[in-house]
């Protein structure tokens, strides 16, 4: 996906048309409601001390397709509270 997002965006420069992605660490959906195990924080490993919930990709998509995001263009954005940089121990 990110070398898809890089070629796109190369090849799509010329006509004006930006290419990113989105790349959402664990969101706080049905989907991962079974992972977590009682009594325990899942936010506790994240920087930002909490995990995301589907609000935070949305606003980020809504930066990209916004006129405030007319520069940027090939740029992979992990959208996951800092857990890519490292988690808490």
């Amino acid at each position: 996906m990110r070398g898809l997002t890089k070629i796109a965006a190369l090849e799509l420069g010329e006509y004006r048309i930006r290419v990113n992605s989105i790349h959402p660490g664990a969101i706080d959906t049905p989907m991962i409601a079974g992972f977590s195990r009682p009594g325990v924080d899942r936010g506790a490993a994240y920087p930002i001390s909490r995990i995301g919930v589907p609000l935070d990709v949305a606003h980020l998509a809504l930066f990209l397709a916004s006129d405030e995001s007319t520069y940027v263009s090939g740029a992979e954005i992990t959208v996951d509270g800092g857990l890519h940089a490292g988690a808490r121990l």
